[in-house]
């Protein structure tokens, strides 16, 4: 009751304390000044209300004291007034449209309205789902940070309090983990747009301050291409080790680059999940049966009357393109076009390193919410363990391919014999002469490159050579001709 009973300037004297934006008309500011008090609702935060209250009723008391006919107070005004004065902890709820310019709707609001009235409703920023991290608690919903000032660095604090079950939970999970904490407060960051759930994404020049200590922000990765500038990994960011787990208020502060784009900030509680979790999860609620599977594989081989070229067949390897390893947990997004799949497990550990989640195969974007196990695939992988790969068939069964075995086979490079045409006399036996005692051909192998380069070089060694040795002996007109023809 008594923020409903604020002016603007009130409004914006209380949002710009805990800094949220002051920007709209009334109706927008009464409506933000309610969600803080019903979800963020700090003693410094009340006693700033009640500061508030106190000196706008000081002035107005002034006021009526002054022998001004014009100017009178409403009685039910200076009943909610004096419901304060005689120390009553709970306000009146009725209170007049017409001494407020708003709906008596809003009075209803902490009484358990769970929405806004529709016209005042706007559509939210939502952040995309981590995977790794389930919320627990949502501590500050996606508020838009709001420059106070034409200065390109702008400051932005934030104040609340932990709840005794909030604490609780943080100290347990240290418990539990062995000082690893497994709940944390997450503080994240993305562009004001309601239009579709963002990413994580960071302001020029970010800091972040809890209470009186920085924290840590991920930098850029330097790029080694020409004309490409540094990336910078943008995360959540955790602020466990720094907050107050006890009665004591938290202060949160961003300093941000105003640039011109907007940005929105948020704080939650969350519980930290593995990657085995992950894995059991979707083992869980993600295998799809291998009949579903089989009538895709159908969908994908079905003849198309516009294409001249019919597809009997379609061939996956049994191999993750991860690791290089053989299947464990064949999985795929739902959103991909392809029937092969990856390793879950090696995919699951690679994200919670750095999440990408970025499909090995087709380089699209494959999340885990869309990711399936393939249950086709896993029967087949129990029933062929000698083979490497398999092909799908038009009427949705398989065949294993398996390796052909090496053939023994003639050397690859042709070999040509000079000499006798005889074919017992081609090979050298082991004195050098054939197997009617004569003198074998020479062999020579035609496969060996020689520029006309290399000749002129041992044209010019051989020249060299004149003096150190007689010259050795050249090959005979017969046989030159005889390369030549062939």
């Amino acid at each position: 009751n008594m923020v409903m009973s604020f002016r603007v300037s009130d409004l914006q004297m209380l949002l710009g304390f805990v800094g949220r934006s002051k920007s709209g008309l009334k109706h927008e500011l009464v409506t933000r000044a309610l969600q803080l008090v019903q979800f963020d609702c700090s003693p410094e935060v009340f006693k700033k209300i009640k500061e508030l209250y106190e000196t706008r009723y000081a002035k107005k008391s002034s006021e009526v004291a002054q022998p001004q006919p014009q100017q009178h107070r409403s009685p039910e005004a200076l009943s909610i007034h004096s419901s304060y004065d005689r120390g009553s902890t709970v306000a009146r709820t009725s209170i007049s449209t017409t001494n407020i310019d708003y709906p008596a709707l809003y009075g209803k609001y902490l009484n358990g309205l769970g929405r806004l009235p529709p016209k005042v409703a706007k559509p939210e920023v939502r952040l995309v789902k981590l995977p790794f991290y389930t919320t627990l608690d949502e501590l500050l919903k996606p508020t838009e940070l709001v420059p106070q000032n034409n200065e390109k660095l702008q400051e932005s604090p934030c104040i609340f309090a932990l709840t005794p079950r909030q604490v609780e939970l943080i100290r347990n999970s240290r418990y539990f983990s062995l000082g690893i904490n497994n709940v944390s407060f997450l503080y994240r960051i993305c562009y004001t747009d309601t239009s579709s759930p963002q990413e994580d994404q960071y302001p020029p020049n970010i800091a972040v301050k809890v209470n009186h200590s920085y924290c840590s922000v991920p930098g850029y990765y330097p790029s080694n291409k020409p004309g490409v500038e540094p990336k910078r990994p943008c995360r959540p960011i955790n602020l466990t080790h720094l907050m107050y787990l006890s009665a004591a208020t938290n202060r949160i502060t961003v300093t941000w680059g105003n640039y011109g784009k907007s940005y929105s900030v948020g704080l939650y509680l969350v519980r930290q999940m593995t990657s085995a979790e992950l894995l059991q999860r979707l083992k869980t609620i993600g295998i799809k049966h291998p009949e579903l599977c089989k009538a895709l594989v159908k969908e994908k081989l079905r003849l198309d009357p516009d294409s001249e070229i019919a597809t009997t067949g379609v061939r996956v390897s049994l191999i993750c393109p991860l690791v290089k390893m053989r299947l464990s947990v064949p999985c795929r997004a739902e959103t991909c076009a392809h029937l092969q799949c990856f390793d879950a497990v090696f995919y699951l550990q690679m994200n919670e390193k750095k999440p990408t989640w970025m499909c090995p195969v087709c380089d699209k974007p494959a999340p885990y919410d869309q990711l399936i196990i393939d249950g086709l695939l896993s029967k087949i992988l129990t029933e062929c363990e000698d083979a490497d790969e398999i092909e799908y068939l038009v009427d949705g069964s398989w065949c294993p391919i398996r390796a052909e075995k090496e053939r023994s086979c003639s050397p690859q490079c042709p070999i040509l014999v000079l000499g006798s045409s005889d074919v017992n006399g081609l090979l050298p036996t082991p004195n050098g002469n054939g197997e009617n005692g004569k003198p074998t051909a020479d062999v020579v192998d035609l496969t060996l490159d020689s520029s006309s380069s290399e000749e002129e070089e041992e044209e010019d060694e051989e020249e060299d050579d004149d003096d150190e040795g007689p010259q050795p002996k050249r090959r005979c007109s017969y046989e030159k001709g005889l390369v030549s023809a062939c």
